[in-house]
Order: C-alpha cells, then sequence, then structure tokens
C-alpha cells in the first residue's frame, strides 16, 4: 500500500493507493500551520488510523508546497510556518517508524500524471500548472527530476526574455514576484497574470473567468488578450522545450480548464521552438486536486 499526503496551508490530505494506483481510503484534516509538534502528531495520527483501517504498514509519500532539501532534511515553505526550515524529513521518519520520502507539490502533480495510465508509457513528462501561480515538475521514466537543491521544476521564476517583453512592451508594468525578483513569467501567465494583462491593454479589471466566456461569445478585445497570451505562454515554454524537450506537457490549475489552450498552443509553439523540433503532446490533467496526494503516494512506486 502507498500512501499519499498532501500538505497544504488549510488542510493536510492523506489517500491510500495499491499498487494499481486504486484509491482505497482518503481522509483530510486542518493544518496545524503554527506549532511544529502539532504538525508532526497529525502525519502520525493519520498514518496510524491508516495502518489500523487497511491492516498495513504503507509507504509513506508526502508533497508540500515549497523546496524540498533532501541532503538536509528541510522543507522551505511559507504556507505552513510551522516548518519552515525544519528536519521534517528526518522527524517523520522518525515519528512514523519508516522511510518517508518528501517532494514539492508540483512535483508529485507530474509524478502523478506521468503514472496515469494514458500516459505512462511518455518516458519524459513535463507538468506544467497555470493556477495562483506557475509552477511545474519533470519525470523521466516515472521518477521526478528533483535537482541538486530542490528546485528543478520552479519554472515560473524564470524572467521575461527579449521576446515575450516584445509582446507586452511597456503597457504592462514589470512587477515584483513573490520569489523576490522583478518580471518573472509567472507574473504574467498564472491565472492572476492573465487577468493582469487583459486590464494592462484594456484599462479594465475583468476575472479570468470572465474573460473566457466573453472570448467563447467572440468579443474582439478578449481575443486580442487571448492571442497576445498565448504569444507569450508558447516563447515561455519553447525556452523550457529547447532544455528538457519532453515527450507530453500536461496542464493543471485553474487555466487548464480553458480548453482553447490545447488548440491554440500547439499553432503558436511551432513559431517559437529550436530548428524543425516536433511539439510534444499537450494534454489537460487527469486527476485535477487529487493529484497532489495521488503523485505522493507515486514516490515510492519504483522501490
Amino acid at each position: 500500500m502507498y500512501y499519499g499526503f498532501d500538505m497544504g496551508g488549510t488542510k493536510i490530505e492523506l489517500a491510500v493507493f495499491d499498487k494499481d494506483l486504486t484509491q482505497v481510503w482518503q481522509k483530510r484534516v486542518p493544518t496545524p500551520k503554527n506549532d511544529y509538534q502539532a504538525l508532526l502528531n497529525v502525519f502520525k495520527e493519520l498514518t496510524l488510523e491508516a495502518d489500523n483501517e487497511i491492516g498495513y504498514k504503507g509507504k509513506v509519500g508526502v508533497g508540500v508546497p515549497g523546496i524540498v532539501n533532501a541532503k538536509e532534511g528541510t522543507v522551505f515553505t511559507t504556507n505552513v510556518p510551522a516548518a519552515k526550515y525544519k528536519p521534517m524529513i528526518h522527524d517523520l521518519a522518525h515519528i512514523l517508524n519508516r522511510p518517508v520520502k518528501v517532494e514539492n507539490d508540483a512535483n508529485c502533480f507530474a509524478l502523478s500524471e506521468a503514472w496515469d495510465p494514458e500516459f505512462r508509457h511518455h518516458p519524459s513528462v513535463l507538468g506544467l500548472i497555470l493556477g495562483t501561480g506557475v509552477g511545474g515538475g519533470f519525470v523521466i521514466d516515472g521518477k521526478v527530476l528533483s535537482g541538486k537543491n530542490g528546485i528543478a521544476g520552479e519554472i515560473g521564476h524564470m524572467n521575461l526574455n527579449v521576446d515575450a517583453d516584445n509582446v507586452i512592451g511597456e503597457t504592462m508594468p514589470k512587477i515584483i514576484c513573490g520569489c523576490g525578483k522583478k518580471a518573472c513569467f509567472e507574473t504574467y501567465l498564472s491565472g492572476r497574470g492573465f487577468e493582469r494583462m487583459y486590464k494592462a491593454f484594456n484599462d479594465a479589471p475583468q476575472r479570468a473567468v470572465d474573460i473566457v466566456e466573453q472570448y467563447y461569445a467572440g468579443d474582439k478585445k478578449t481575443q486580442e488578450h487571448v492571442d497576445r497570451y498565448m504569444k507569450v505562454l508558447a516563447i515561455y515554454l519553447s525556452n523550457i522545450l529547447t532544455v528538457l524537450d519532453p515527450h507530453l506537457i500536461v496542464i493543471g490549475g485553474g487555466l487548464s480548464q480553458f480548453n482553447a489552450l490545447y488548440e491554440l498552443l500547439p499553432e503558436y509553439l511551432s513559431h517559437c521552438v529550436y530548428g524543425n523540433a516536433q511539439i510534444p503532446l499537450i494534454e489537460k490533467a487527469r486527476h485535477g486536486d487529487a493529484g497532489g496526494a495521488r503523485g505522493a503516494a507515486c514516490l515510492n512506486l519504483l522501490d
């Protein structure tokens, strides 16, 4: 049995899966954000409850919203202050009396999708999250590429380049990202960036859901906005494709529900990719909000 924890700023979810990744048990509880010992106790209580329910001592994986330093066994996360810089990996292994694998939640998202029955045959998968922020993960042969510092996949924090800047021009200001740098792609391509870009060019605020609705209704201003957004998204992705060259891109997050993305993106990418490279398959995420816990469970699948 494989236990997948999804730790967020408001809730901790434990989902239990069998070897075929069929979910057999699940529970959510509030996250103790400011008490580290209480946080550890939640993991212990949920794990023991799952052990008792299924009669088996499962393997544990944990997805966290932050940077995991595997060498030091620490986690950097602002969503759960109690865990910040704490030796969480070591402490969880001790309190749960079993090995524990901890990985960034976006990496868990990518891993969950890479292990989907439809996608499992692809040797490499890029998971791209276009939501509140922009994040991602890269999976090779069923395993997450974390990197030396645990920051592989933090693709939202690449800086705006010359080509993208030429599309946006001076109309849209270069703002400070949450990471502290100016003009990260996240500030343009996230859900909030999508809305911010519309407001900058149309001098009127609009929610993303309304922009999408107006796009399908044939509104000219909205279609111009989507064209501009797609150009920036394609420029951004083409740089990532040049480095990683994945066989499959899976898109999650709120903007993944904008189905025009999957129709438009291959054409926009064709004008940006390096040389005569073929565009990878681009698909919508299959597991949605359940992907975090499922991906955390997948951390132990190849052991």
